[in-house]
């Protein structure tokens, strides 16, 4: 059996928020909601890659906290892995630097008014239900 390949994302919290970040390629995923995050690189713990991947997709400086419990599929060999994290005090504001083309920051009542890829929204569910405890 193959090894499943790791994509780590961000449920990226401040000030009660959590960013969301809409995709601008590839084409049969432009215009529709993630978040941000991307794959573990051989020989890189997932953290360290979500921390790579919020410098390299949003030019910010970010902690990770606690892994959010559960895994979703993606395609192919590819499982979701999704993690809490905040950025640190000495970061810069996000930026849809790479693969993406807005974000929004969106407060509980929000959450769902953006269009959530289908493979994110379980763990966007099991962010909301955990949000009290954030």
């Amino acid at each position: 059996m193959s090894e499943r390949i790791v994509v780590v994302g961000a449920a990226l919290l401040d000030a009660g928020r959590l960013l969301a970040a809409r995709r601008s390629a590839p084409p049969d995923l432009a215009g529709r909601w993630e978040l941000p995050g991307g794959k573990v690189e051989p020989g890189e713990t997932p953290e360290h890659a979500l921390v790579r991947e919020l410098r390299e997709e949003l030019g910010v400086e970010a902690e990770t906290l606690a892994r959010v419990p559960g895994e979703w599929p993606l395609r192919d060999l590819y499982v979701l892995h999704v993690w809490t994290a905040t950025l640190r005090p000495d970061s810069a504001a996000p930026k849809p630097l790479q693969d993406h083309d807005e974000l929004r920051w969106l407060t509980p009542e929000r959450l769902w008014t953006v269009n959530w890829l289908d493979q994110d929204v379980p763990a966007v569910q099991e962010i909301a239900a955990g949000w009290s405890a954030l």
